[in-house]
């Protein structure tokens, strides 16, 4: 028996954009209730959201198959890619890359020999359903898909060396931290920002990977989705919730 099929995987390749949402609550239960309204994919939070191992373990067990968990981890390190693979993500969305080498080394850290370097312990693993996918150790290296984050003028002046590195199958751009270091903190949507944001989302998908972006300006969520983007987070637990909440109490 392999590996499951990662399915958000293989739909990156179809030319179709994929509708996600940003789940930064680290809560099972708000997880849970986001995987039953429709959206494709969902990042879990763990560099932002208050998320630690058993918290992200949690949220896989509440999404499902409803929805699809990524997983974006705090930074790169090797040992906790290893643990969020080994507790079920398939789809790892990495921050802060800024160059070949580093994109590289990140690869590494999600396959298994000799391709990478990913410690051998499935057979303990919810990955592995506990050794009941007997397959797992041949099969889970083509069913990781591994999105880097390109989110700084070091990342942006490196995209062309991280989108030669095999292995690597989107990048995603993040507008907030990008802004930030273009001296624009706050305002993602400038417009110079965003002509370095279209340039390297064009440049990504004439690499052949997948291009991926979150907003929460539903105009230029539209605008990226007629892009081609072919993963695309509209928003967030935090921000639905919170405007939800407002909108309702500004009623009455």
């Amino acid at each position: 028996m392999p590996a499951p099929k990662n399915v958000f995987k293989s739909r990156l390749y179809t030319g179709e954009t994929q509708v996600g949402l940003w789940v930064g609550l680290g809560d099972a239960s708000v997880a849970e209730l986001a995987a039953g309204t429709g959206f494709d994919w969902l990042v879990i939070d763990g560099e932002h959201g208050p998320n630690g191992l058993r918290d992200v373990l949690g949220q896989l067990r509440a999404i499902g198959s409803r929805s699809h968990a990524v997983v974006r981890t705090r930074d790169d390190n090797r040992a906790i890619i290893k643990q969020m693979l080994d507790i079920g993500a398939q789809t790892l969305l990495v921050p802060m890359v800024e160059s070949g080498e580093q994109a590289r080394e990140v690869v590494k850290s999600v396959l298994y020999p000799p391709k990478g370097l990913r410690g051998v312990g499935a057979g303990l693993a919810r990955a592995s359903d506990y050794n009941g996918v007997t397959d797992y150790l041949l099969s889970a290296n083509e069913e990781i898909c591994l999105l880097l984050q390109v989110e700084s003028v070091a990342g942006i002046e490196a995209l062309d060396d991280i989108l030669a590195v095999t292995g690597v199958d989107g990048v995603f751009i993040g507008p907030a931290d990008l802004a930030a270091d273009m001296g624009k903190l706050g305002k993602p949507g400038a417009p110079e920002v965003q002509a370095v944001v279209n340039d390297a989302l064009t440049r990504i998908k004439r690499a052949d990977k997948a291009a991926g972006i979150l907003t929460s300006d539903q105009s230029l969520a539209k605008g990226y989705a007629k892009m081609g983007v072919e993963f695309l987070a509209v928003g967030s637990d935090v921000g639905v919730l919170r405007s939800g909440l407002t909108a309702l109490r500004a009623t009455f």
